[in-house]
């Protein structure tokens, strides 16, 4: 990985933030009370990134990526366990 590759995603990371007293402690998009998990949860049901920043005018295109890559980093450090078996 290159150094501006890696500052890039410090740069993004810092825009999510983990305060317990918002939103009981979930990530944030820093200034507001916007999870990560909402804007995952949009994206996940096919609202596209300009419809998010419409409805949400505050909101910068690098925030929605922070969500992205905040995601990203949180499943590198975590065991996933399938919900259900697949039937063979």
């Amino acid at each position: 990985m290159t150094e501006e590759y890696l500052v890039n995603n410090e740069v993004l990371l810092k825009r999510i933030v983990i305060n317990p007293k918002v939103m009981v402690g979930k990530p944030v998009i820093r200034g507001t009370r916007l999870t990560v998990e909402y804007i995952l949860g949009l994206l996940a049901h096919g609202t596209v990134m300009e419809d998010i920043l419409q409805e949400y005018p505050g909101l910068e295109k690098d925030d929605i990526y922070a969500c992205l890559l905040f995601a990203s980093k949180t499943l590198e450090d975590a065991s996933f366990v399938p919900l259900k078996a697949e039937a063979s």
